[in-house]
């Protein structure tokens, strides 16, 4: 009976632990949804964007996306993002993925535009740029001799060498123009 006791507060204690550990790792996190209002951009591809990425704006976290959906008519990422209340952003604003580093998570930067009037509960972001794809980059670069032409490079009348002025004459030069007088001036 004793043992039982043991094992079972045992156990309580690693839930409470468990339990504390998870609350403390979604408040650091910042999953949640803020309140505020949702904004929604196309995207062509957005390739790393999940619910819960971050929206920045310069290098700021203002939202959260919120739902991706694809439009049954362009076939665009529809991009959702819930903006914080406190956050005004300008109609003209532009929207882009990039990443937080070559390797690193990508996120929506959002760039204010210079409209007085802003964007409210189901605005949409007209000026998007998708998500880069490093490793179709890698192959364009690969796969096309890096951007070099096949044709060599002729040149057809060589640059004239340019030798320096001999340097006697340079301090000729030089003593001429920076005489001083008995004062320390400089004429």
């Amino acid at each position: 009976m004793q043992k039982n006791l043991l094992e079972t507060l045992m156990g309580a204690v690693v839930l409470v632990v468990a339990c504390v550990f998870l609350a403390f790792a979604y408040e650091g996190s910042q999953v949640r949804v803020e309140q505020g209002y949702v904004v929604s951009g196309k995207f062509n591809n957005a390739s790393g964007i999940s619910l819960g990425s971050d929206v920045r704006i310069g290098g700021i976290k203002v939202g959260v996306v919120s739902s991706l959906a694809l439009d049954p008519q362009t076939y665009d990422a529809v991009v959702s993002m819930q903006i914080g209340k406190n956050t005004k952003v300008p109609k003209d604003s532009s929207a882009s993925i990039v990443s937080a580093g070559l390797l690193g998570e990508k996120y929506i930067q959002l760039t204010p535009g210079s409209d007085d009037k802003m964007l409210a509960e189901g605005g949409k972001i007209q000026f998007t740029q998708s998500a880069v794809n490093l490793e179709e980059m890698i192959g364009k670069f690969m796969f096309s001799g890096g951007g070099v032409d096949k044709k060599k490079a002729t040149i057809k009348k060589p640059m004239p060498v340019v030798s320096p002025p001999p340097l006697k004459a340079f301090r000729a030069l030089r003593n001429n123009a920076y005489k001083q007088d008995h004062s320390g001036i400089m004429r």
